[in-house]
């Protein structure tokens, strides 16, 4: 049986700042959040990003910060993500629960996982997340039945290519139904691929690779996005891809502070 998706439904939600931005395929930018801060998400929020990615798997974020934090960039109008550590159940039920807009799974290698998020993160009968928080509706501007009716089409399932299996097996996961987004990891890629990290970008596996997924996601009809390290990479990505991810609060609090520190002591 077919379900709509994030990608089909008719559903309309001006909260839903970044699915609005998707369907509209006006190259939405997106950062990660990495520091345990209401205010940091705050701060970011008010940017004039149109998603923030809080990032539960390499980030100093605990499960009450990811509250908090999805709590405070839904307020200010931005769509909050949460990347988990895994596709463990209570992992995703506790992000969805907080409000979150969609969630990025990493490390996604075979078919069966991508299955696995789906039915974790579907309300039955698509899946088997349950229902009990009364936070959730808050973040999505609605009341928690007509959450209930459209949180299956309208939450972004977003899943993490970023190794060899994942790329060989990066058709198969994308035919999955209820896989909304896949999302490019260049480092772990590159690091699974390449056996080094950074990549200097022409490596030879390394585009193929990067090619191979873009090419499975438009095949069957996914949304596409990477990480990209500056404004500039962004503006050149976005030609190939739907959004991106422009670097993380925490390199752009380092660069800055370097960048200034040099001027200021030369």
């Amino acid at each position: 049986m077919s379900y709509p998706s994030a990608m089909t439904t008719l559903i309309k939600n001006p909260q839903l700042h970044l699915l609005n931005a998707l369907r509209a395929d006006s190259k939405p930018i997106m950062t990660f959040l990495g520091l345990p801060s209401f205010r940091t998400a705050q701060v970011v929020a008010q940017t004039g990003v149109d998603g923030i990615i809080i990032d539960c798997e390499h980030g100093y974020i605990s499960d009450d910060s990811m509250h908090s934090s999805t709590a405070a960039i839904a307020a200010l109008g931005v769509s909050p993500l949460v990347r988990l550590r895994m596709t463990h159940a209570d992992l995703i039920k506790r992000a969805l629960d907080a409000g979150a807009h969609g969630i990025v799974v990493p490390q996604i290698n075979t078919a069966e996982e991508a299955r696995t998020v789906v039915s974790y993160s579907k309300f039955p009968p698509q899946g088997v997340r349950g229902q009990g928080s009364a936070f959730p509706a808050i973040a999505h501007g609605i009341d928690i039945p007509t959450y209930l009716q459209t949180a299956n089409e309208t939450i972004i399932t977003c899943l993490q290519i970023e190794s060899k299996e994942g790329v060989e097996n990066v058709d198969a996961i994308c035919a999955v139904p209820g896989i909304d987004m896949i999302f490019i990891g260049p480092n772990d890629l590159a690091l699974s691929v390449l056996g080094y990290v950074p990549a200097k970008g022409d490596e030879p596996d390394f585009v193929d690779a990067i090619e191979k997924i873009v090419a499975a996601a438009r095949k069957h009809g996914k949304w596409v996005g990477r990480l990209s390290n500056s404004g500039a990479l962004c503006k050149e990505h976005l030609k190939v891809f739907d959004t991106v991810a422009m670097s993380y609060d925490i390199r752009a609090m380092q660069n800055w502070y370097t960048a200034e520190l040099q001027i200021a002591r030369s």
